[in-house]
């Protein structure tokens, strides 16, 4: 069976693609070139006059694992029970769910009603690595994968602390890559969330963490050699020390030259592009951090845009959460330890546009998508749940698309906020082209998706088509068509099929020997046995929800 869909504009970056009119050939879930005279079309969509790209990419939202469901527990008050129907109703009984953190169910439904075929999971704890995929598994419509935590595990340090050789420490990753079924490797407040519990509140990139006498730029450079040397496609993941505090540029700027060259991705950067700059110590240094971008061509970043309203801010850094929760709204929140692995804070939190602090954030996120020059070095994400919904993104999209809607949202904001931010100054308004790199193919680019992001011959069918409107947020909200895997599972942006995606996963070669201190160390100090901590392939694929897919590394670097 082969289905056409003919006269679309294409955008499609990886192929240079630029709104260029061609037809579409999908045949059992792939691309392929135009078939023979002989071959008969059996479906055919004409397209004419509307947008086509491939299926979006979220690499950074918060779907899956213990902090997602504490956020989804801590607002009751704005929870409401749905009543499902078809096709949904024979996937779930009527559930809880917010806007904020949508259950596992309404989280598939909604991404792929939005153009989204794939979301990553970037917050995997190593020790709740079953609990994650099973949630996941619970996501239908979407691909998904996960970004194992590294860097406050105790083991981890312990091996800084022995001095232990790369080889050792590449050992260890790519074991935990194996044994959580992750396809990352992430690193959140490096070596902070574990000093909280010896009661530093604190920690820059080169102050050692107390209790093991390491910086977290040793920590850093032992991650990043790792992932860069074991072929990993995905750079290491990085939050950066001291989130959201006033300042924190200069420790984003370090870290950028604590990568020695080597790719390194910084997460959410927005949260920690801020200066002391004005009478109340607090502003924009999204000029520094954007001119650092442009210079340093190897480190690529996420924003983590903030948007106004309720929201609840889930993070494993514990450290900064903990300072944070003084500003919940409503006033409530959760700070926890988890085994010898890392923490968590679930805080609450709505942003407000007329307070000072969260008008200047919106800003200055905006500040950098606009001066980053390059779009496949920069993405669009607001930290889901973190900034804001993932669900706002088409919002977002209209204003990088848009400078009279965005000129038009600034004035608005709080007026002192207005004063200490060059927004309006910045022209720049994003094409679909654009946008295309930014959450397609620059996205499947990182994360090593060679099959995905784009809709060249052999691709994976994963396709969402819209119709062109002015209004760019009506447009991405909901689209005429999505394609998954070559099926049609979205009309008129509503779901008309539900089906299960794919996890995708990293498999490294690594020293099988490392158990054998690692069975001792699990046997002193956790709660669980070595091998009920690894997960098989048939705890994931053995409901028929999905398949894995495992990326092969590049060329090991040494």
């Amino acid at each position: 069976m082969i289905t056409l869909l003919k006269n679309g504009r294409i955008y499609d970056p990886t192929s240079g693609k630029d709104g260029v009119v061609q037809d579409i050939y999908i045949k059992n879930g792939r691309i392929i070139a135009k078939p023979s005279s002989t071959e008969k079309i059996t479906q055919t969509y004409d397209l004419t006059g509307k947008v086509v790209m491939a299926g979006a990419i979220d690499m950074h939202s918060h779907i899956g694992g213990g902090k997602v469901n504490i956020a989804r527990m801590m607002l009751p008050e704005y929870q409401e029970t749905k009543k499902y129907t078809e096709p949904e109703a024979h996937v779930c009984s009527p559930s809880c769910s917010h806007n904020a953190t949508p259950s596992a169910t309404d989280t598939g439904f909604r991404y792929i009603e939005m153009g989204y075929t794939a979301a990553f999971e970037p917050a995997l704890m190593p020790v709740n690595a079953r609990q994650t995929h099973l949630e996941m598994a619970d996501t239908p419509m979407i691909d998904k994968g996960g970004y194992a935590m590294l860097g406050n595990d105790d083991y981890f340090l312990r091996m800084l602390t022995a001095k232990k050789d790369q080889k050792a420490i590449n050992d260890y990753v790519a074991w935990i890559l194996n044994a959580t079924q992750s396809i990352g490797i992430k690193v959140v407040n490096p070596g902070g969330i574990n000093a909280f519990k010896f009661n530093q509140r604190r920690l820059d990139l080169d102050e050692n963490n107390s209790h093991y006498q390491v910086t977290p730029r040793e920590i850093l450079k032992s991650l990043s050699t790792a992932v860069h040397q074991l072929g990993i496609a995905k750079p290491l993941h990085v939050h950066c020390n001291n989130l959201g505090a006033a300042g924190n540029f200069q420790t984003t700027l370090d870290t950028m030259s604590a990568s020695d060259g080597l790719p390194m991705h910084l997460t959410h950067i927005q949260f920690h592009s801020y200066g002391t700059e004005g009478d109340k110590k607090f502003s924009s240094a999204a000029a520094q951090i954007s001119e650092a971008l442009n210079k340093n061509k190897h480190i690529t970043a996420d924003v983590g845009q903030i948007l106004f309203g309720q929201t609840v801010t889930a993070s494993g850094d514990n450290m900064m959460q903990q300072l944070n929760a003084k500003h919940a709204n409503p006033k409530k929140s959760v700070i926890m330890d988890i085994e010898c692995d890392a923490g968590c804070g679930v805080v609450p939190f709505r942003y407000k546009d007329q307070n000072y602090v969260n008008a200047l954030q919106w800003a200055i996120g905006l500040e950098i998508f606009l001066s980053v020059e390059d779009p496949w070095r920069i993405f669009l994400t607001t930290d889901h749940p973190n900034g804001a919904p993932f669900t706002s993104y088409p919002h977002l999209i209209r204003l990088l698309m848009d400078k009279t809607f965005r000129n038009e949202a600034f004035a608005k904001l709080n007026l002192d906020a207005q004063a200490m931010s060059n927004l309006t100054s910045l022209d720049r308004e994003y094409s679909l082209y654009d946008i295309a790199i930014m959450t397609r193919a620059g996205a499947a680019n990182l994360i090593g998706l060679n099959d995905r992001g784009h809709l060249g011959v052999g691709a994976g069918a994963d396709i969402t088509i819209y119709t062109d409107q002015a209004d760019r947020e009506a447009m991405f909200a909901k689209p005429d068509y999505v394609f998954k895997d070559g099926e049609l599972v979205v009309k008129d942006g509503k779901v008309a099929k539900v089906v299960w995606g794919a996890t995708h996963t990293a498999k490294p070669a690594f020293d099988i020997a490392v158990e054998k201190d690692l069975k001792d160390y699990f046997d002193k100090y956790h709660t669980m046995q070595l091998d009920s901590f690894k997960m098989n392939d048939d705890e994931i694929t053995n409901d028929g929800r999905g398949s894995i897919i495992v990326h092969e590394n590049k060329k090991a670097s040494h």
